[in-house]
């Protein structure tokens, strides 16, 4: 009988024991589980103007150094990437290369108001291929004899386009150079289409022309005959990392950010 008491004891042991160390096993891969996902990086979305492409690759790589961030960016023609939040694309934060396009998207609700700021501005500059004879010391040099194709973003979406597009309406030159003009999706088609020799001249942003050595800026457009270039951002409405996007769009406007967009010819 007392044998009998023994072995259920030990029975009775080995049970519990058993129990505990699936208990402890559970807790400790549960809080594994919680740390991994603690340690994952947070992927932001950043819609951003094509003309801000290189200075955001740079600040991409200081950002995710010193935060828990990946950025991931999207980056085009402003009015094509308003439109793609319009429809619900993923998006964090956007950043345009006009005042109109972000006017949109909060009359329309779809970006939070008190995150908006000016981050940067631009220069509007006229470029030529490095092989070219053009010279142009200022734009009302421009002529439609001397040049048969002349590159612009579309202005209905590419906010660069629409500044060219007003210049040389205010300089009484948009009807005689019409025929010349060449639509591009982007500012940084336009680049490429000098850069390769397919168009004559182009405009561009001087941001643009800073990052080429295969062309020639021949003059800024005066500020006058156009709205300002004011690049603004905004967290978007509908994002899941508020807070995040928050963080970058404030440090945008840290002077190491400010630093890294003046060296790729932006201006606050």
């Amino acid at each position: 009988m007392n044998k009998v008491k023994i072995i259920l004891f030990l029975l009775l042991f080995v049970v519990l024991a058993i129990g505990c160390s699936n208990n402890s096993e559970n807790t400790e891969t549960k809080s594994n589980r919680t740390e991994s996902k603690n340690s994952e990086e947070m992927n932001l979305t950043i819609s951003a103007a094509a003309s801000l492409t290189d200075a955001l690759d740079e600040i991409k790589s200081i950002y995710e150094k010193e935060n828990q961030v990946k950025l991931t960016f999207n980056f085009g023609g402003s009015g094509s990437l308003a439109q793609q939040i319009q429809q619900g694309a993923p998006a964090d934060v956007f950043i345009s290369a006009n005042q109109d396009w972000m006017d949109t998207l909060e009359e329309e609700e779809k970006i939070i108001v008190d995150t908006r700021s000016d981050i940067t501005g631009n220069n509007l500059v006229l470029i030529t291929g490095k092989s070219s004879t053009l010279d142009y010391e200022k734009v009302e040099d421009m002529n439609d004899k001397d040049v048969e194709q002349i590159a612009i973003g579309n202005p209905e979406s590419v906010p660069a386009g629409k500044y060219t597009e007003q210049s040389l309406k205010n300089m009484k030159m948009w009807d005689k150079l019409e025929d010349s003009i060449i639509l591009a999706k982007d500012v940084r088609q336009v680049l490429t289409y000098v850069e390769t020799g397919n168009v004559d001249i182009g405009f561009v942003y001087e941001s643009d022309a800073e990052t080429s050595d295969k062309i020639n800026k021949l003059t800024t457009v005066d500020k006058d005959v156009h709205d300002p270039i004011i690049y603004p951002g905004a967290v978007i409405a509908d994002t899941e990392h508020e807070q995040e996007a928050k963080d970058f769009l404030n440090y945008m406007e840290t002077d190491q950010a400010q630093e890294i967009l003046e060296k790729y010819g932006f201006q606050k």
